[in-house]
């Protein structure tokens, strides 16, 4: 390992401070762009990973916000070099963002390895972008700091609040059902999305920057304000100024996720009411910097915490509206208060989390409730399931599911894909009941490919017009985290890789007991085995490219859905100079 890798000196300064050709190449070469040459002079290289795209309208807004790092970085004596990263905007890509995650954390990683750059700033925003870029810069361990984006301004449709995602399905059904025109959806549309920014529900966009946040990756209450109040900005500048100082205390994500700060995002994601894709991100990046989470630690840590924030989808209130009744800090100050954080576990500040959120208040008490009279009680979190059905582990989200169907028992239908449901959902003949289990397969990491947000299917139109307003659904895929309904998740292992998803015919008793944590198909064993003696593998539909590669390296929903030969820290040792 090189001089500068080890941190004894600036890892750039194999760059720009190399002598004889080598170096003069570099350094004319950025000159071209106005860099008087002061600043060669051994000052931190900071690179602003920027993931701005009209293809992701989450994240157009952050060119501005790169703006304001530079000047943070400027200020501090670093030297700011914006760099463009791809972006996996799950709102416009096909078949799903979750497919481009992974690629997108090597695209970063690489990045970040391959250039000057003694540390780097990670700007995000739609749900893949934070998990992606946080995967990238814990593998090559060089000092990062995040800044998302924010979320966008409370949606406003009549008088009401409306929420991004979690009113699309509910004005998808008042549209069945005829409570809606299609002239008013087209209204309602324009006033969902009102400003740039993410979902401001309590969708994983908003969940993985409060993740972000909790992890101690990114400043403290930076999570929630909102991506077109000026404060977004000054949070962005302080983060360009901190970033300098991180690189020369030497602070690097292995010295902040630790176990112990997942153990704090986890039980975070618990009192926030946040998404389910949370399990899946965290235990990807979790196995980027060698610490082994299971999906039973996110049942077993969320167990004792009770759900303190009221927003959608769970609630009634919006991402800005939790930013001025307090924010994470306020959620995390009443966390440690009942001993249920680590407060001394160290983040990009340079200090501990007690301190971090040390003085911080719940402004508002409808938004952010106490321990002593939580929104919803504890145990009421996702709550990880195993059985027959699931060996490997499903996930459900108790907080936006019927209480009246968290024990249930029913015949199920089986669909091959969400497309075949769907071809079927309005049809008035189609032989199902309010007791009926809807089961979707084939929707997983490898089976679709990229386990998409498609689980909670809409409930059939024939239901939704007999009253009926939610049923048990079952899915080896995912779901929005603005998505709600009584959905079994990310059923491991999946089906199309022969889980027990797979051997589920039409009407056989599928058992739920969400109190005892079990997803059972009564089936005997021996039937069972006769059926997998006849099933067969969907046939591999790729046979090049990325998807390919996909296919055949990704894991499974329990292991993240990260791909195999990416798992652990690669490090930072400067690349060969070809000069």
């Amino acid at each position: 390992m090189t001089e500068e890798a080890r941190g004894t000196g600036r890892r750039s300064r194999a760059w720009f401070g190399a002598r004889g050709r080598g170096g003069m190449l570099y350094r004319s070469w950025m000159r071209n762009q106005g860099f008087g040459h002061e600043v060669f002079d051994g000052r931190p290289v900071i690179g602003i990973a920027v993931s701005a795209s009209e293809l992701a309208p989450c994240n157009t807004h952050l060119t501005g916000v790169a703006e304001a790092v530079q000047r943070g970085v400027w200020q501090s004596g670093g030297f700011p070099l914006r760099f463009p990263t791809m972006a996996t905007g799950e709102t416009l890509m096909r078949p799903t963002a979750m497919l481009y995650r992974n690629l997108m954390a090597m695209e970063v990683e690489e990045l970040i390895r391959a250039n000057p750059l003694d540390g780097v700033v990670l700007l995000s925003g739609c749900d893949k972008t934070t998990p992606a870029m946080l995967m990238g810069a814990a593998s090559v361990d060089l000092p990062a700091l995040m800044v998302t984006g924010g979320p966008m301004l409370n949606g406003k449709y009549r008088g009401r609040d409306v929420g991004s995602g979690t009113h699309v399905w509910k004005f998808e059904e008042d549209l069945k059902t005829g409570r809606m025109t299609e002239e008013e959806s087209h209204v309602a549309e324009g006033c969902m999305a009102r400003s740039s920014g993410h979902c401001m529900t309590m969708g994983t966009a908003s969940t993985m920057a409060c993740a972000a946040e909790a992890l101690g990756m990114q400043l403290p209450g930076s999570a929630a304000w909102p991506a077109v109040d000026s404060r977004r900005m000054e949070t962005a500048q302080a983060a360009g100024r901190r970033i300098v100082r991180m690189v020369e205390e030497g602070l690097r994500p292995s010295a902040i996720l630790t176990r112990e700060a997942f153990e704090n995002a986890i039980r975070v994601n618990a009192a926030i009411g946040g998404s389910t894709n949370a399990i899946i991100h965290l235990t990807a990046l979790a196995g980027r910097v060698g610490v082994d989470l299971d999906p039973e630690d996110f049942d077993a840590l969320a167990r004792a915490v009770p759900t303190l924030v009221n927003l959608m989808p769970s609630g009634r209130y919006l991402m800005e509206d939790f930013c001025y009744a307090g924010g994470l800090p306020a959620v995390m100050a009443e966390l440690l208060r009942g001993g249920l954080l680590h407060g001394e576990r160290i983040t990009v500040t340079g200090r501990g989390v007690a301190e971090n959120v040390a003085g911080a208040e719940r402004v508002d008490p409808d938004v952010i409730t106490g321990l002593d009279a939580p929104f919803q009680p504890a145990g009421n979190g996702t709550a990880v399931l195993r059985g027959n059905l699931c060996p490997d582990g499903a996930v459900i989200k108790q907080s936006a599911a019927s209480p009246h169907l968290l024990t249930h028992r029913g015949p199920a239908r089986v669909f091959d894909s969400p497309e075949e449901y769907h071809r079927v959902a309005d049809d008035p003949e189609l032989d199902v009941d309010e007791n009926t289990v809807l089961v979707i397969r084939n929707a997983g990491p490898k089976g679709y490919p990229g386990m998409p947000e498609v689980s909670n299917v809409p409930l059939p139109a024939k239901l939704l017009k007999a009253g009926v307003t939610d049923m048990v659904r079952v899915c080896d895929g995912r779901m929005s985290g603005t998505g709600y309904g009584t959905v079994v998740l990310h059923v491991a292992p999946e089906a199309a890789v022969g889980g027990p998803l797979a051997l589920v015919r039409n009407g056989d008793p599928i058992v739920l007991d969400v109190p005892n944590r079990t997803l059972r198909l009564e089936v005997d064993d021996a039937e069972l085995r006769r059926r997998r003696a006849t099933w067969r593998a969907p046939a591999e539909e790729h046979t090049g490219g990325y998807t390919w590669l996909y296919t055949r390296h990704v894991e499974q929903a329990d292991k993240g859905a990260d791909f195999d030969f990416l798992r652990g820290c690669r490090g930072y040792d400067v690349p060969r100079d070809s000069h």
